[in-house]
C-alpha cells in the first residue's frame, strides 16, 4: 500500500467522522431525552399503581378513575391484573422508584394472599374475579345490577399471573420458594386437548373451564383425568399470534403440555374454500416441523398490508402481539419467524393510523371507551376476525378484501367512512422495543395534543383523537404494560429476562427452527 494512499485514505475517514460527529451526538441527545422522558411517565404510572393496591392484600383494583382517589378504585381484580402489578413493582424496583426492600415486602404480601386464596384444588388454577380488599372470590357482581357470577378459570388470565410468579421467583431470591410453589401448582395441562387441531396432528388449549355447569354453552370433560370433571369453553385458541400464546408457553417449559403444541396455533387458516370466511386469503404454504419426535403440519401463511406481508392476529390489537415480547425474546428466539413479523405489524399500525385513517394518531388496541366501558380496538386489516377489532368508536373501520377464488369468490368491501378514532397510549409503549423513536414521537404529539390525557398517573387509558374525548381512568392491565415496556427499554432488556431464562431452554429451539413467510413484497 503507497503512503499516497493510506494518506488519501485517512483524509476520507477523517472527513467521514466529522461528518459524523453531528448526527451521532444528536441522535445520543435525543436518546439521553427519551430516557428522561420515559423515568418521568415510570414514576407517574406507578403512582396510579400505588393507589389503586388495597395495602391490607397487596391486591390492585382492576382500574382506577383518573383523579387516583382511592374511593374510585374498582371492587374487583382478576389474574391478570395481580400479575400486572407483580410486574410494575419489579419495574419500580429495578427503575429505582421504590427500594429492594420496599418491593420484596410488596411482593411478599402479594404472594402471602394469593396463597390462600380459593383457586381449583385438583389443577392449582385461579378463579377469574376476585375482591382485592380481601382476596375472596366473587360469585355476585361488586357492581349494579349486582348478578350472580358463574366462577370461571381463564387459562391467559392464569398464563399472565404464572409469568409474573416466574418473575418473582427469579428477580427476588429471597422469595423464590415461595413464588416457585405457587406457579408449580397451577398446571395448565387442564386447558390442553390434544385433538384441538388435527389438521397440524397436534393440540390446542381452551379458553378455560367452569367448576360447576354453566348456563350457556361448555364442553364437560378432564383432560388430566384428575378430579372431577370440569366444563370447559366451546372454543380453542386457535390463533397463534394472539395474547393467550403465554398460556402455552408457560405449559410447555413446565413439561405440562407437549412442546409440538407450539405449532398447533394458526398462523392464518390455509387459504382454501373450506376457511374462506376470514377477510383476507393468506399467501403461504404448507411447511412441517419435528418437535419431541413428533411431525405437525404448519401452514405457514400471511396477511399483506401494503407492502408488508406479515403474520395477523385475531382482531387486529397490539397487545395481541407484543404484549408477550414485554417477557418472551421471541424476536431473539426466532430470527425467521417473530424477527420477521414483529417489526411489519408495528409499522402497519402506525401506516393506517397516518397514512390511511389520516388520525394523526397511531396505536390501536383493547382499552377504556372514551364514551364509557370497556371495548377492544384494532385495525381490522391486521386480523383474522371477519367483523374485527375496529379503529373507530361507531365499528365502522371493518374491512373485508374478498377472497380471490372461482371456487368460492367473494367481493371486497372497503371502508369507506374512518370516524372517530381510538388511540391509546399502551399502544405505543409496545412499540417502544421495535421502533423507539416512532414510539416516542407518538407519544409526545399524544400529550401535547390532548392535555387532558396525561394525569398525576401517568397516561389515561385512551382518547377519542377525532373528538379529543378522554377515558379518564388508568387500567392496572394496560400500567403493567407500559411499566414493563419502558423497564425494558431502560434496563437493557432485563426485565425480559426475569421471564425469559426459565422458558429459553424449552421455547429457543421451537422458535428456532421455524420460518414464517413474512417480509416486505413489491408494489
Amino acid at each position: 500500500m503507497s503512503n499516497r494512499f493510506r494518506l488519501c485514505m485517512a483524509t476520507l475517514v477523517t472527513v467521514a467522522l466529522s461528518a459524523s460527529v453531528p448526527a451521532v451526538a444528536a441522535a445520543s441527545d435525543t436518546k439521553t431525552a427519551d430516557s428522561a422522558a420515559l423515568r418521568t411517565w415510570a414514576a407517574d404510572t406507578w403512582r396510579s399503581f400505588d393507589a389503586m393496591v388495597a395495602p391490607r392484600t397487596g391486591l390492585p383494583a382492576d382500574h382506577i378513575d383518573g383523579s387516583l382517589s382511592r374511593s374510585s378504585a374498582s371492587r374487583y381484580t382478576s389474574p391478570t391484573n395481580i400479575g400486572m402489578y407483580i410486574w410494575a413493582t419489579v419495574a419500580a424496583r429495578d427503575l429505582g422508584l421504590i427500594t429492594a426492600g420496599q418491593a420484596r415486602t410488596r411482593l411478599a404480601k402479594t404472594l402471602g394472599t394469593l396463597a390462600h386464596m380459593a383457586r381449583h384444588p385438583a389443577s392449582g388454577m385461579f378463579y377469574n374475579w376476585y375482591d382485592p380488599r380481601t382476596g375472596a372470590k366473587i360469585t355476585t357482581w361488586p357492581e349494579p345490577p349486582n348478578n350472580p357470577v358463574e366462577p370461571f378459570l381463564s387459562s391467559v388470565d392464569n398464563g399472565w399471573l404464572a409469568s409474573a410468579l416466574i418473575m418473582v421467583a427469579n428477580a427476588e431470591p429471597r422469595l423464590h420458594a415461595r413464588a416457585w410453589a405457587l406457579v408449580t401448582k397451577m398446571d395448565f395441562g387442564f386447558y390442553y386437548d390434544p385433538n384441538g387441531n388435527p389438521d397440524a396432528n397436534t393440540g390446542l388449549i381452551r379458553g378455560g373451564f367452569w367448576d360447576q355447569k354453566p348456563a350457556g354453552c361448555s364442553v364437560q370433560g378432564n383432560y388430566r383425568g384428575r378430579g372431577p370433571d370440569v366444563y370447559y369453553t366451546c372454543h380453542h385458541y386457535g390463533s397463534f399470534n394472539t395474547e393467550p400464546r403465554i398460556a402455552s408457553y408457560i405449559g410447555i417449559a413446565l413439561g405440562q403440555i407437549p412442546a409440538d403444541h407450539y405449532f398447533g396455533g394458526w398462523r392464518t387458516f390455509p387459504n382454501t374454500c373450506d376457511w374462506s370466511w376470514p377477510e383476507m386469503r393468506p399467501e403461504g404454504g404448507w411447511r412441517d416441523y419435528v418437535a419431541n419426535g413428533k411431525t405437525v403440519h404448519v401452514f405457514e401463511g400471511t396477511y399483506r398490508y401494503a407492502d408488508k406481508r406479515f403474520v395477523p392476529t385475531w382482531g387486529g390489537s397490539m397487545f395481541e402481539a407484543l404484549m408477550v415480547p414485554l417477557v418472551v425474546p421471541e424476536e431473539q428466539w426466532g430470527t425467521n419467524s417473530w424477527a420477521r413479523t414483529h417489526p411489519l405489524y408495528v409499522e402497519a399500525q402506525q401506516q393506517y393510523g397516518l397514512a390511511e385513517a389520516k388520525y394523526g394518531y397511531w396505536g390501536f388496541s383493547p382499552s377504556s371507551d372514551p364514551a364509557g366501558g370497556y371495548r377492544e380496538y384494532g385495525v381490522d386489516a391486521l386480523g383474522m376476525e371477519p367483523n374485527g377489532y375496529t379503529s373507530d368508536a361507531a365499528r365502522r373501520t371493518l374491512v373485508d378484501y374478498g377472497w380471490n377464488d372461482p371456487a368460492c369468490p367473494r367481493a371486497p368491501a372497503p371502508i369507506t367512512d374512518y370516524d372517530g378514532g381510538v388511540v391509546t397510549p399502551h399502544a405505543s409503549f409496545l412499540a417502544l422495543d421495535f421502533d423507539r423513536i416512532g414510539s416516542m414521537a407518538n407519544l409526545r404529539a399524544l400529550r401535547a395534543g390532548f392535555p387532558g390525557l396525561y394525569g398525576r398517573g401517568g397516561f389515561k387509558d385512551a382518547v377519542n383523537v377525532s373528538t379529543g374525548q378522554v377515558a379518564d381512568r388508568y387500567l392496572s392491565l394496560d400500567q403493567g404494560m407500559v411499566m414493563a415496556a419502558i423497564a425494558n427499554e431502560l434496563t437493557g432488556d432485563r426485565f425480559q429476562r426475569y421471564v425469559a431464562t426459565t422458558l429459553e431452554p424449552t421455547l429457543r429451539p421451537l422458535m428456532a427452527m421455524e420460518v414464517f413467510n413474512a417480509g416486505r413484497v413489491g408494489p
